[in-house]
């Protein structure tokens, strides 16, 4: 695993905990729909789908990690999220929500995940 793709894990290894501890059920991570692109988190939150797209960056990155979701890439979070609603049977009652979570990690100190819901 190189160092970039260990970040991630990281990342969202720490998203997956504050989803958990938020109330959510963590359904599943790393979905992948052939070339279409993958869902980092999907969660659910009482009758809500939640696809979770997670962003981790170090400090001092170009830009921070809850700026990194342009219109193309919530484009494409949404017809993930009809992919795997088709491929798991449907819609759930409380309808699909497209969240972000952010991790900034410090030079010191402990990593700083911040959760925005709803983001597309």
């Amino acid at each position: 695993m190189n160092a970039r793709s260990a970040l991630g894990k990281y990342g969202e290894d720490l998203a997956a905990r504050r989803l958990t501890e938020a109330g959510m059920t963590v359904l599943e991570r790393n979905w992948r729909c052939g070339r279409s692109g993958e869902i980092d988190i999907v969660a659910r939150d009482g009758e809500v789908l939640v696809v979770c797209e997670v962003k981790t960056r170090r400090a001092g990155s170009f830009q921070h990690p809850m700026a990194a979701v342009p219109p193309e890439k919530a484009r494409r979070l949404r017809s993930l999220a009809e992919h795997w609603i088709h491929a798991h049977g449907g819609a759930p009652p409380g309808g699909v929500r497209i969240d972000l979570v952010g991790v900034l990690l410090p030079r010191r100190g402990a990593a700083r995940v911040e959760h925005a819901r709803g983001v597309a």
